[in-house]
């Protein structure tokens, strides 16, 4: 009886462990009048951006892209995005389980 609630623990363990990390995205679409050339996305509670997921990529006006967030545990991400003018659009603490970005002129930093 010991080894049978051992184990129903030990499988119940595994699993909460597997439900713990989350894939999230986002879907973000540009409709500043400019190419958008930096993508940051960054965990809510992260003092710092990572890295451009653009890459070597661009997000021309009119555009959208899909963000994939793999591994994370909490949906709340801040998104930066910079354009061919080094403006800057920011959006702090997006919940992208349920919002995606229309980045506008209005949003503009």
């Amino acid at each position: 009886m010991r080894i049978k609630t051992l184990l129903v623990g030990l499988v119940a363990l595994m699993v909460s462990s597997f439900a713990v990390a989350a894939d999230y995205y986002v879907d973000i679409t540009n409709r500043t009048g400019y190419t958008l050339v930096y993508m940051y996305v960054s965990p809510g509670n992260s003092k710092s951006w990572e890295e451009d997921v653009l890459g070597n990529d661009v997000l021309m006006n009119g555009d959208t892209q899909r963000v994939t967030l793999t591994g994370y545990t909490n949906p709340y991400f801040d998104i930066r995005l910079v354009d061919e003018d080094e403006d800057s659009y920011t959006f702090w603490n997006v919940d992208v389980s349920t919002q995606d970005i229309i980045v506008t002129l209005d949003h503009l930093d």
